[in-house]
């Protein structure tokens, strides 16, 4: 996996205000935290992060302080404005070495179901895995072989095997199927014919005719 350096300050200011002056700015705050260190509160620029935000794939990070400091991590979580999908907030996960890491991983899709040909619909319902891996092992994407899917196939969590790594989502989930399109229901025909008229006005003609 690529390994992209990304440099940071540390922070020493936490309060809602100094951070929205960092955003204004065009720095982001966060987060760096692992298992050996104490959490370290940084800001990096924005359009440097944005390109391992904003990805298909997954980045190995390499954060450099300005304290001096140097950490081997991802980024584990991201906190983005409703309205404008800018990022608000960021934290960086520290690897162990020697130790596995949990992680999401992009799904790429390859091939063009020959299902779609017979009338079918690709639907994709998962685009990530969970997954368990050593970190130098940590793939950019897992490549899902999709081409030979028929209509009414689908592939589930337990068709897929990855060397150096454990998927941990549930066996029997479905990544991705070619259903049948929805066809809509004609009306019956009791629907489209006239509505016949009421009885009691039927009735009403006929006893005055009567009359």
């Amino acid at each position: 996996m690529e390994k992209v350096v990304l440099e940071a300050n540390v922070r020493d200011q936490f309060s809602k205000g100094s951070n929205n002056r960092l955003r204004q700015a065009g720095r982001v705050p966060g987060v760096f935290y692992s298992k050996n260190n104490e959490p370290l509160p940084i800001d990096v620029v924005e359009k440097n992060l944005n390109p391992l935000v904003f990805t298909a794939q997954t980045h190995l990070v390499s954060l450099k302080t300005n304290k001096g400091q140097e950490f081997d991590c991802i980024i584990k979580d991201i906190q983005f404005d409703p309205v404008t999908d800018r990022v608000l907030h960021f934290d960086l996960f520290g690897l162990t070495k020697g130790e596995k890491i949990q992680i999401e991983v992009p799904l790429q899709f390859i091939g063009a179901p020959v299902g779609i040909k017979e009338g079918g619909i690709l639907q994709q319902i998962l685009h990530k895995l969970d997954v368990e891996c050593m970190p130098t092992d940590i793939p950019q994407y897992l490549e899902v072989q999709i081409g030979e899917l028929k209509l009414g196939d689908s592939i589930h969590v337990s068709d897929l095997k990855f060397d150096n790594v454990e998927i941990l989502n549930t066996p029997e989930t479905v990544i991705v199927a070619v259903t049948h399109p929805k066809v809509e229901k004609a009306p019956a025909e009791t629907e489209l014919a006239a509505p016949a008229e009421p009885e009691v006005i039927s009735k009403g003609k006929e006893k005055e005719e009567t009359e």
